[in-house]
């Protein structure tokens, strides 16, 4: 986060927000600017990608579903905008113990063993350190004694919209997120990396909450996709993961998708469409019977 910072600190805070006696490195300032970072960053992200999913991905048929609730759109926006200035308080302290030097965050890849090579392993070894993670806190979530604290107000979206994607109760949202911020605790990883990850993680995370339930045949035993997590959000005890499938069959969560066997949301839509469309191909009723219209 101190290459976002220190490129804020160069064009915009040093000569427009802050007064320039004010040293860039004083930890007042740069908890401010990490608020300011957290905050304006999460929104432009949220919006932007659920904004782009939603009017170019999301299947808008399925605003049509039974269990679509009243002005939902709305409602996940208003859960996730309140959310995020919640969220951004213990972030921003992780960003702070980055941005003073005390994770594996690093600069230059020449100066590591494995080199680039070392960078793309990084990249694998994160995606697959935070499905695990977030697939034990994810079912944590779900006990008996959390859930209805924490995890129940996602979980009000049966059939998510790309909105809902980080419509969390603000320690829900945080505990999800928190392997993202101990990864570079724990391992070496670029910094540029970890920013791209960062926002890769973010759109993973609309995608499968954006009702296309299409998964390339080969992959569909493998990946966690919206097909997978909307079962999650109807069925609640089956599909935890965020990526992949593997620790929902180690740890016995896993379900075959109910789009993907012929029975999902958009089915019982087609399913209501042929009923409806019946019904109009019938007559008014005449003594109890449908009458034809000849």
């Amino acid at each position: 986060m101190d290459l976002v910072l220190n490129y804020l600190d160069h064009y915009l805070f040093t000569p427009y927000v802050y007064p320039e006696d004010w040293p860039e490195n004083n930890p007042v300032r740069q908890i401010i600017s990490l608020l300011l970072v957290a905050n304006i960053g999460g929104y432009l992200l949220y919006f932007i990608v659920a904004s782009l999913s939603y009017f170019f991905i999301f299947d808008h048929k399925l605003m049509t579903h039974p269990q679509i609730l009243e002005n939902q759109i709305l409602k996940e926006i208003t859960v996730a905008v309140l959310s995020v200035p919640f969220m951004s308080i213990p972030t921003v302290g992780i960003f702070f113990l980055e941005v003073r030097g005390y994770s594996k965050l690093y600069d230059n890849v020449a100066d590591t063993r494995l080199g680039y090579a070392g960078v793309f392993l990084s990249m694998f070894t994160f995606i697959a350190f935070t499905d695990m993670c977030i697939y034990w806190i994810h079912r944590f979530l779900h006990h008996r004694l959390v859930y209805r604290h924490l995890h129940k107000l996602h979980h009000k979206w049966k059939i998510p919209t790309p909105f809902a994607s980080h419509a969390f109760h603000p320690v829900d949202g945080f505990l999800q997120s928190l392997p993202y911020h101990m990864y570079p605790f724990i391992f070496p990883l670029h910094k540029l990396t970890y920013l791209g990850l960062f926002v890769f993680v973010n759109i993973w995370t609309v995608s499968i909450h954006d009702g296309d339930y299409r998964v390339p045949t080969a992959l569909q035993p493998l990946i966690n996709g919206s097909a997978h997590h909307t079962d999650h959000h109807l069925l609640y005890n089956y599909n935890y993961g965020q990526f992949f499938t593997l620790w929902d069959r180690i740890g016995g969560s896993f379900r075959s998708p109910n789009a993907l066997e012929g029975c999902g949301p958009m089915d019982t839509i087609k399913a209501l469409e042929r009923e409806k469309e019946a019904q109009e191909n019938v007559g008014p009723m005449v003594n109890g019977h449908a009458k034809k219209e000849l």
